[in-house]
């Protein structure tokens, strides 16, 4: 199933929830065009947009009409309406251990690596021992789980992995390594090996003058 005309995504390039949305879509090959927003700019604390996302936050799409905010919701509502159904199961084990891992990445993923690299790339006034540690102790609890399986609920993809990925991947920009965690990595470069995959933009050390 196709949309009647392209889906509508507002993002941030910068941004890992945004990320997920623009894989996806990818993933599942949709077409969509790019409304960029600058975060930087408080672009997403307009009027016109606080119409889109009450919240001020990407991303948000706008498919035919039918607006869905927030990335987790997104990666639902795009499994539901266009996705096979290996992406988000429908009994009720795999439906619950698949909220388990969008939950993760809510939580542990938002307040880990993805903390870690807002602090170490944005120069934000966060706790980056704290953020660090704790992309730390879920990796390794991530790298165990992973040593079992090729994907987080199994042998294919979920909207899980989809949730889990970007801030994983770029966990170095917070000075998180990912070498202790091989089964973790493996997992990366699965996902990366998919038709259509699309990586996210790789930012330059703090303080780094562009080329």
């Amino acid at each position: 199933m196709q949309p009647p005309s392209p889906i509508k995504l507002y993002r941030s390039i910068v941004s890992g929830h945004a990320h997920r949305a623009e894989l996806f879509l990818s993933l599942l090959g949709l077409p969509f065009d790019a409304v960029d927003i600058d975060l930087r700019a408080g672009q997403q604390k307009s009027a016109e947009f606080l119409k889109l996302n009450p919240f001020g936050q990407v991303p948000v799409i706008d498919d035919n009409g039918t607006v869905v905010a927030d990335s987790n919701a997104i990666l639902v509502y795009l499994a539901l309406r266009y996705g096979d159904e290996h992406w988000m199961p429908r009994d009720a084990f795999g439906a619950s251990q698949l909220q388990r891992w969008l939950s993760v990445a809510a939580g542990e993923i938002a307040f880990g690596p993805a903390l870690a690299r807002v602090g170490k790339r944005f120069g934000r006034p966060v706790d980056i021992d704290a953020a660090q540690q704790r992309a730390q102790r879920l990796f390794a609890i991530m790298d165990t789980e992973l040593q079992a399986r090729s994907f987080l609920l199994g042998d294919t993809p979920t909207i899980a992995d989809i949730a889990c990925y970007s801030y994983i991947a770029r966990a170095p920009e917070g000075d998180v390594s990912l070498a202790p965690y091989p089964a973790l990595r493996a997992w990366l470069a699965r996902i990366e090996a998919l038709p259509r995959f699309v990586p996210m933009i790789e930012l330059p050390p703090a303080g780094a003058k562009a080329a």
